[in-house]
């Protein structure tokens, strides 16, 4: 009898296995993935899918014709050219009649992106919603990836939780309910120029587990994107994140002139704060609102919500000291309509245009990380201890200065804010949101501090 429990056991064990690591490429052939989209070439050649750019042709995909949900995918990738651009989508999906006709994948991808501006491992919502964890979020990984060489990518697509990694290093974690589950896919970018033409893409030694999935270990500093509305996730809260609002009550802010919270003006439940239209000028309605606390070195991110052309701001350092007859005194990064509010127009060289440091540092941001009006922009404001401060839109920083050095001593001397000693350098303050007369919501504001 014996003879025969051995080959059972075995029999079972390498069920298990195969049933862990699911293979969805043989090495040989494209047998279970499909073109789709666009005119660009994939073949297999030594092992290796290779993707071939097509001049003229839209962004190309290779994708599995089977969906997936939850998953671990390792493999390696090589692009041979600084000028070429691809990718790894997850939970995707494929509209034939999207784009005009010629076929639209849409979904989280793995950006590969070797380029000036090294946003490998980032993760850019392709034919949808664009970059929703832009690099600059993680900048100590920009360099992990190798252009002409082959670099180990990690993607592990967990409930709502979308983590990466790029040659072992933790690059992007995005927390996002959208896609419970779809296709793998693998992208030759558009190419429009003839010296991007040609230029091939090598993705080989695919290891998919779709069962017994252990996530593996990502480092408490690393910012995650939570796009789950007024919530924190259990890495973001052993991190040291707090919630400001809980998206139902008005606990831990208060009026800037008041001792509670104002009786009219604002809304706060429904998961948003909400200013209320009133006059269109500082404190016409409920006036600003404060936390009860006070902040000297932290990491601050908010959503934001405008309608055309309002106007409002996050200030910090708000010691409430200053005498003044409008909105109260602090460091603030602008929230505005830029095309429809004047104020985008005022100031010196665009800096009360939206994310700026107002009436001090303009913002040098690209229109398309700016969301639309109507739609929610994240903004999210890195005081350090050694008071260099960082601006961000949307995962992309915008600006940076130090605040108490000569050189902002200096933009101070030409602002708005001369008339205040010493303004901006008090060693802690209250965070504020404006009341500027203006419809504007927000939502998911936490707090780290340093």
């Amino acid at each position: 009898m014996k003879k025969y429990i051995y080959p059972i056991i075995l029999l079972l064990s390498t069920a298990t296995i195969t049933n862990a690591q699911e293979k969805i490429f043989d090495g040989k052939t494209l047998k279970g993935w499909k073109r789709v989209a666009g005119m660009a070439d994939y073949k297999v050649e030594d092992g290796q899918i290779v993707g071939t750019t097509v001049l003229n042709s839209g962004n190309t995909f290779l994708v599995t014709e089977k969906e997936y949900g939850d998953f671990i995918l390792e493999l390696d990738a090589k692009i041979e050219s600084p000028l070429s651009n691809s990718g790894v989508q997850t939970r995707s999906h494929y509209n034939p009649a999207g784009h005009d006709g010629k076929g639209l994948v849409y979904g989280r991808q793995f950006e590969i992106d070797p380029s000036e501006r090294k946003w490998t491992g980032g993760i850019y919502d392709e034919g949808r919603r664009d970059w929703l964890y832009p690099l600059d979020l993680n900048a100590k990984a920009k360099d992990a990836f190798k252009v002409g060489e082959f670099n180990h990518i990690r993607i592990e697509c967990i409930g709502h939780e979308m983590k990466t990694w790029v040659n072992g290093i933790p690059t992007a974690d995005v927390v996002d309910t959208i896609d419970a589950k779809g296709f793998i896919g693998l992208q030759v970018h558009a190419v429009s120029d003839e010296k991007q033409a040609g230029k091939k893409v090598y993705f080989k030694n695919f290891n998919l587990q779709t069962t017994n999935l252990k996530p593996k270990p990502f480092p408490k500093d690393v910012y995650v994107i939570n796009l789950q509305p007024n919530s924190l996730t259990p890495a973001e809260k052993a991190a040291g994140w707090k919630l400001l609002y809980d998206g139902k009550t008005n606990t831990g802010w208060r009026g800037a002139t008041l001792k509670g919270f104002p009786d009219h003006g604002w809304e706060y439940n429904n998961g948003v704060m909400h200013v209320l239209p009133s006059a269109g000028k500082e404190e016409s309605g409920g006036g600003d609102i404060v936390t009860n606390d006070n902040y000297s070195a932290f990491d601050l991110s908010f959503e934001f919500k405008l309608t055309p052309g309002a106007n409002s701001g996050v200030k910090y350092f708000v010691t409430l000291s200053e005498v003044t007859k409008g909105s109260a005194i602090g460091l603030e990064y602008q929230v505005l309509d830029d095309k429809l509010h004047p104020d985008a127009k005022l100031g010196r060289d665009g800096d009360r245009t939206l994310a700026s440091l107002y009436d001090l540092i303009k913002a040098n941001k690209q229109e398309r990380f700016v969301h639309p009006i109507g739609a929610w922009n994240i903004g999210r404001i890195i005081v350090y201890p050694n008071n260099h401060v960082e601006h961000y839109l949307n995962g992309v920083k915008v600006l940076e200065y130090e605040r108490g050095s000569q050189a902002f001593k200096d933009l101070v001397a030409i602002s708005k804010y001369t008339i205040w000693k010493n303004f901006g350098e008090a060693p802690q303050g209250h965070l504020l949101l404006q009341d500027h007369g203006n419809e504007v919501f927000f939502r998911s504001i936490k707090v780290k501090p340093l």
